[in-house]
């Protein structure tokens, strides 16, 4: 369960009986054991947490909900305790792990949410409600994911006041959302720059300057580049003749700053290139 979501069904006055969150992990410098976002919410709204998901048939809940759980509810589960999933993609289109983030390196213009059945399969439940929404050109990930957040909330909250009714089998090509290689997230420069302008909106994409790993974390089409991984100003040539124009990035060991200051302090030479 998202914490927006999370918080909205509580606030909307619906009752949680449990909720199940992944278990602590080491997290920042310091390596220590940290709740994930969804368990340190539910603790702050008073609510039981758990990291085993049997745990859930052991309360008298009527209903799961699932939201970016990224684990898979065995049968015996599903079949005592029936289940619905917020799916941040217009289903059978990106099923899987990374469905917003596989939209938006598609050059995908619209994407959605839906809220379906949970099943053994893979996100082939049948579907309650769909909100569909448009992918602005220079949206990045947390942008659409908050919107989509939002969206899903408003439509769990809508069919569990309603009642969930009949779900409606999916139509339509399937495509799957793989979970992304962080190799994806570098960004090659003979690749044409509206394609590595996608990979910047993901919001971790890097490449190496100088030997040294230096991510991108905004970036803005140029019409002209100097030529592939070469850096002229603050743009980057791409492999179709067109650039990137770097304005945020953040060098290793470092904290994000506007490209402008970055390439003063390295003051490159003409002509030299990113690896």
């Amino acid at each position: 369960m998202a914490v927006p979501s999370l918080r909205a069904l509580v606030d909307a006055g619906h009752d949680v009986a449990l909720v199940v969150s992944q278990p602590d992990k080491k997290r920042g410098r310091g390596g220590g054991l940290a709740p994930s976002p969804v368990k340190a919410a539910a603790l702050e709204l008073g609510l039981p947490v758990t990291d085993k998901v049997d745990d859930a048939l052991e309360v008298g809940a009527e209903l799961g909900v699932v939201v970016a759980f990224g684990r898979l509810i065995k049968p015996h589960v599903l079949a005592e305790l029936p289940m619905v999933n917020i799916h941040f993609s217009l289903l059978p289109r990106w099923r899987g792990a990374a469905p917003l983030e596989r939209a938006i390196l598609a050059g995908d213009t619209e994407t959605g949410v839906c809220l379906m059945q949970l099943e053994e399969g893979l996100d082939t439940g049948p579907v309650y409600a769909c909100e569909r929404l448009a992918i602005g050109p220079e949206e990045s990930a947390d942008e659409l994911r908050a919107r989509l957040v939002e969206a899903g909330t408003r439509i769990l909250i809508d069919a569990l006041e309603r009642g969930l009714g009949a779900p409606t089998p999916q139509e339509g090509e399937t495509t799957y959302a793989e979970k992304l290689d962080p190799a994806e997230l570098r960004l090659d420069w003979h690749r044409p720059a509206d394609e590595l302008h996608r990979v910047v909106r993901l919001g971790r994409a890097w490449s190496t300057f100088r030997h040294h790993r230096l991510r991108v974390l905004e970036a803005r089409l140029a019409e002209h580049g100097a030529g592939p991984g070469v850096l002229d100003g603050t743009v980057v040539g791409a492999g179709d003749g067109r650039g990137l124009e770097l304005v945020t990035v953040q060098p290793e060991g470092k904290g994000p700053q506007p490209a402008a200051a970055w390439r003063n302090g390295a003051r490159p030479q003409p002509g030299e290139t990113f690896e």
